[in-house]
């Protein structure tokens, strides 16, 4: 298989396999899908092996399969980048920044900041928690991921962008919620609204329980931070955020607790070998721009 060819049916293969079917390939890559069959159809002929399971209408990806998506995924990512230095330079910064995100509350004074520098670029910003976002920019299938408590990953680079305090808040006719100052131990049995598992807030906070020795007990597991300050308005329990999260309601207040220090560091990522494309590396740059205004 020519140079030219083969790339052509690596393209329609990293296609389908991001896409999951042919047909949905074949409409990214401007081709018939009958095109991208065959393209698949060759390389697996021509070199042996097999590249998805076919389950009805559904493809999966082989180990194989698998193994090639690591490579292709490098390689196009990178004439990605490619492309996206020519446009800006042409273009003074235009394209497209696809970011995942925690939440809003640390990510969109930075999209403002860039925003307003970079009018022409498209940024798309989706949301989940630490570990799905790590995992989505390893992928390749995000630029920038804006996570919690970072774990080194060789493959990744972070920039540290601030420390924020956790809060434990209450309804306001809650018995703790008239008391001024109180110490960790007074939430010995109370019942908490908590985030899933998953969440780095639920992890820093049960560590810190655990070490200290306070048992409370999990009444609700909700799936977002939305639904966790609601349901403590409700009176369902107390809840645990980050401060930069805790929005004020009549409902709920703040409890001040004096002998502990729990915090979220949190941190932007991108793969190692992209710091250096031209939106990322701006982004970042404005990112720690406004990390130190923040501090």
């Amino acid at each position: 298989m020519s140079g030219l060819s083969l790339l052509a049916a690596l393209k329609a293969f990293d296609a389908t396999a991001r896409a999951g079917s042919m047909t949905a390939a074949a409409r990214a890559l401007a081709l018939q899908q009958p095109t991208v069959s065959a393209h698949i159809q060759r390389l697996e002929g021509e070199y042996g092996v097999e590249l998805f399971h076919r389950r009805g209408r559904r493809l999966e990806l082989t180990a194989f399969g698998r193994t090639l998506l690591d490579h292709t995924r490098r390689t196009f990512s990178g004439e990605d980048d490619a492309l996206a230095l020519l446009n800006a330079a042409r273009n003074h910064y235009a394209g497209r920044l696809v970011v995942h995100a925690i939440g809003p509350y640390n990510v969109v004074p930075v999209l403002k900041a860039f925003a307003r520098r970079h009018p022409q670029v498209n940024l798309a910003v989706g949301v989940g928690d630490s570990r799905t976002i790590t995992g989505k920019i390893l992928d390749y299938q995000g630029d920038i991921g804006v996570v919690l408590n970072h774990a080194e990953h060789p493959d990744l680079h972070s920039l540290p962008f601030r420390t924020q305090r956790l809060v434990v808040f209450a309804h306001v006719e809650h018995p703790l919620a008239q008391r001024t100052q109180l110490p960790l131990k007074a939430l010995e049995g109370q019942r908490f609204v908590i985030r899933e598992e998953g969440s780095t807030t639920r992890r820093v906070f049960e560590n810190e329980l655990r070490e200290r020795g306070v048992r409370v007990q999990i009444a609700l597991e909700m799936g977002s931070r939305e639904s966790v300050r609601e349901a403590v308005a409700q009176g369902l329990g107390l809840g645990v955020v980050a401060e930069t999260a805790y929005v004020p309601d009549p409902r709920l207040v703040k409890l001040r607790i004096n002998d502990t220090d729990m915090a979220t560091h949190v941190c932007f990522i991108c793969r190692q070998e992209r710091r250096h494309a031209p939106l990322i590396s701006t982004f970042l740059a404005i990112a720690s721009e406004v990390g130190r205004q923040l501090d």
